[in-house]
């Protein structure tokens, strides 16, 4: 009876990491029409993924955490722009994180950006409105502060 109980809750426990597993977008198109069609800004995620320490410290200490999971499920669309030193990647997904790099001035890893896309300029292309910055903290907890201070920030600055 007790290894049925153990394996039926290490089954249910497997279930339950997979639902909290968050989509991480890698193409900025589809991302943007996503936070048009959602009304969610974009978290815009610069890193090194197989390389630099602290992205990989912010994943663990933030982004795989339980609190981040629920916040960015009703609060954002998660964008990966990763550049990584041993994974390969497409000409065309190198040419756009790196395009938006130059467009963000990102110089460091990790740098996380969340953005507003709702506008569009008289082109009909989206335009990326910076609402803030954000690098690593400590815990989800500091992390998710931070970003709701600049999410509420920027929502007032809207309405004057």
């Amino acid at each position: 009876m007790k290894k049925i109980l153990l394996a039926l809750f290490i089954l249910l426990g497997s279930y339950a990491v997979q639902a909290q597993e968050l989509e991480w977008h890698t193409d900025i198109n589809k991302a943007i029409k996503l936070s048009q069609d959602t009304k969610k800004p974009l978290l815009l995620f610069f890193t090194g993924s197989d390389w630099c320490g602290w992205c990989m410290k912010l994943q663990k200490d933030v982004f795989k955490t339980s609190d981040f999971g629920k916040w960015a499920k009703d609060n954002a669309v998660l964008v990966e722009l990763d550049f990584p030193r041993r994974l390969s990647q497409s000409v065309e997904l190198k040419q756009q994180n790196y395009s938006l790099q130059n467009s963000f001035g990102v110089r460091a890893y990790p740098t996380v950006w969340l953005v507003d896309a709702s506008t569009k300029g008289d082109d009909g292309k989206p335009l990326l409105k910076k609402m803030g910055r954000l690098g690593y903290e400590k815990t989800s907890k500091i992390w998710l502060d931070k970003a709701n201070e600049i999410v509420s920030l920027y929502s007032k600055n809207q309405k004057q």
